[in-house]
């Protein structure tokens, strides 16, 4: 499997946060001759993002005395695994039978049954703050979502923004090689911020998460939803519309 094409799709809460700082702590890992362009490496566990290189070739004032070089691309570790993320909307460990609860959930029970439980994700009873807790790892009131996007205020840890010395885990991936995207509901972007005009920087895109395809807010219609590529609204039920309309001659 090409390295980049390890995702990151978020939309369940399990505590994972710590699997990317963990990525940076194996011995660094390089292939390919150095300076050239199909060299890789893995980054070291001194800080995130990774500096740039120092350039590792030779200038001289001819061309043929020069040696050209190009920056070893960053790839995740030999073995790193796929990771996926699910939010369950406020729903907590009374509802899937994986935990005991009454709603079968004969998928996420076979998971369970073959890897770790995370049993110690709170949850603050809110999408956002959930959400702001479980991509950042922190306290929802340290990532700015002491409430939903659409109730914040204009004070620290509800202002419905998560600063930037509170990198998501999709953020960490990608500085480690990994591909991110986020795919459903988004209710972590300021409600100021979330129309076609932006800003963008409090949008998945803006986080670490190189797809996005989902909706924007705190629901959306079932049959018409305001749905988002990337930063771009569009409209795929009006596709759907017409060809329904086509095949029964309306």
């Amino acid at each position: 499997m090409n390295h980049r094409i390890r995702t990151l799709a978020f939309w369940l809460v399990t505590a994972a946060t710590g699997l990317a700082s963990g990525l940076a702590l194996a011995q660094q890992q390089t292939t390919g001759a150095p300076g050239s362009p199909s060299a890789t490496t893995t980054v070291s566990n001194k800080q995130l993002p990774a500096p740039d290189p120092k350039f590792g070739g030779v200038i001289k004032e001819g061309a043929l005395q020069s040696k050209p070089w190009w920056a070893p691309r960053v790839v995740p570790p030999k073995d790193a695994p796929n990771v996926l993320l699910i939010i369950t909307d406020d729903a907590g460990f009374g509802v899937p039978s994986t935990f005991g609860g009454v709603i079968p959930t004969p998928t996420m029970d076979r998971l369970a049954s073959e890897g770790l439980r995370y049993n110690r994700m709170f949850s603050t009873a809110l999408c956002s703050p959930t959400r702001a807790a479980l991509i950042t790892g922190r306290n929802h009131h340290s990532a700015g979502f002491g409430v939903i996007s659409e109730q914040s205020t204009g004070y620290p840890g509800y202002n419905s923004i998560i600063g930037k010395d509170k990198a998501t885990i999709g953020r960490m991936l990608l500085d480690n090689g990994y591909a991110t995207s986020w795919f459903g509901k988004n209710h972590n972007t300021p409600a100021f911020a979330a129309s076609q005009v932006g800003p963008f920087d409090q949008w998945p895109t803006g986080m670490g998460f190189e797809y996005f395809y989902g909706f924007v807010g705190g629901d959306a219609n079932q049959w018409q939803p305001n749905l988002f590529r990337n930063t771009t609204q569009i409209y795929p039920f009006q596709a759907s519309r017409a060809e329904h309309d086509h095949r029964h001659g309306g």
